[in-house]
């Protein structure tokens, strides 16, 4: 019984992957949707992109926020004298909701655009259909038990309590730093109290934005490792995606040797055609033909060395083709003239001479 030492290699039929991925892999890996990103960079860039557009709009914000609430408490009693009823009550409702959407709708649209665009730097930006293609080995819980106790699943878990753990530090010292002002809100006034929050917020937002900026930039060279690692292939596979694109070397081997024979069969069908054969005499053979009106010169119509001379020479004798010796003539023609070209001007007068020696005998036999 035959024995593939390949099941006894590391990972099964194949060997172990320790080739880098090839283009081709890359590019259908890339089709499904799979790229090395990192959820750290656009969570970065989000957050310091709001925590931007809070410092140069805040002023804005604090003003329409104070209208806003002058507003509402000029409305509640309006609203009180006609009774605090259920359509009454949502009319109110909905203005405070429309007031606050519309200062938050442009940190909505500024996070939907950074989003986008830190996606965009990570990878080429490519629209493919194939991620939201069903695949039944989703529904299989075995692999979803599988990728719930992961590496992945497990690096994840450490990073969102190291987050966790830290952020949670820079509030608390932040807002200890800070425990004596924040007495004062009770005692100063609604624009005072938005500025102080204000100063809180920006230096705590700096503080996690520099922590999430480490965290993104480590992430993503991890992921670009991992993505790395994860689309190795084996020495086989690279063999065999070779032979998918390129073709079988033995099938292509062959096809050359079926194309060299279908070629060799029609240059000796010409060989009766040719007015004479040029030797070396042993080593090359050259058969030339020269047809009056078709051309400027003689054309090679079949030439070869050792095996292919001398098969040359046999169907010359055998349909009376005369054959000549001219080593240095036969050695120019076979390097320099190729099969069925003319030959070449500097050529010329060595050919004519020995044409005219053939047509001289064919002369004498007739």
């Amino acid at each position: 019984m035959p024995l593939d030492l390949q099941m006894f290699a590391k990972e099964g039929p194949g060997g172990e992957k320790t080739e880098d991925a090839t283009s081709k892999k890359l590019q259908d890996v890339r089709n499904e949707g799979n790229v090395a990103k990192s959820r750290e960079i656009v969570t970065a860039a989000s957050l310091l992109a709001l925590f931007l557009s809070l410092k140069y709009t805040m002023g804005f914000m604090g003003n329409r926020l104070i209208r806003s609430f002058s507003d509402f408490y000029t409305l509640i009693p309006r609203y009180s004298n006609d009774g605090m009823e259920i359509p009454v009550f949502r009319g109110l409702f909905l203005k405070i909701v429309l007031s606050l959407g519309i200062m938050i709708l442009p940190f909505l649209l500024i996070g939907f655009v950074v989003s986008l665009f830190s996606n965009s730097l990570q990878f080429q930006f490519k629209v493919t259909a194939k991620p939201l293609q069903p695949k039944l080995s989703k529904l299989n819980p075995v692999n979803g038990i599988k990728r719930l106790f992961s590496m992945q699943t497990v690096i994840e878990l450490l990073k969102s309590i190291v987050k966790i753990a830290v952020i949670s530090y820079l509030v608390y010292g932040v807002f200890v730093e800070h425990m004596s002002d924040l007495y004062l809100i009770y005692d100063i006034s609604i624009g005072q109290s938005l500025v102080l929050l204000y100063d809180i917020i920006m230096e705590l937002g700096i503080k996690i934005c520099i922590l999430f900026i480490v965290i993104a930039v480590v992430d993503f060279r991890f992921q670009k490792w991992k993505f790395k690692e994860d689309n190795k292939m084996t020495k086989q596979e690279v063999k065999d995606e070779f032979k998918n694109q390129e073709g079988d070397p033995k099938i292509k081997g062959q096809q050359r040797q079926r194309m060299m024979q279908a070629s060799q069969r029609r240059m000796m069908a010409a060989v009766p055609e040719a007015d004479v054969v040029i030797t070396n005499p042993t080593h090359f053979a050259v058969a030339l033909a020269y047809h009056a009106g078709q051309g400027q010169a003689p054309v090679v119509v079949a030439k070869g060395a050792d095996f292919l001379a001398a098969k040359i020479k046999d169907i010359a004798r055998e349909h009376k083709v005369e054959i000549v010796e001219n080593k240095p003539l036969a050695r120019m023609i076979y390097y320099n003239v190729e099969l069925g070209a003319e030959i070449p001007p500097e050529l010329y007068q060595a050919v004519a001479e020995v044409l005219a020696y053939v047509y001289q005998l064919q002369n004498k036999v007739s």
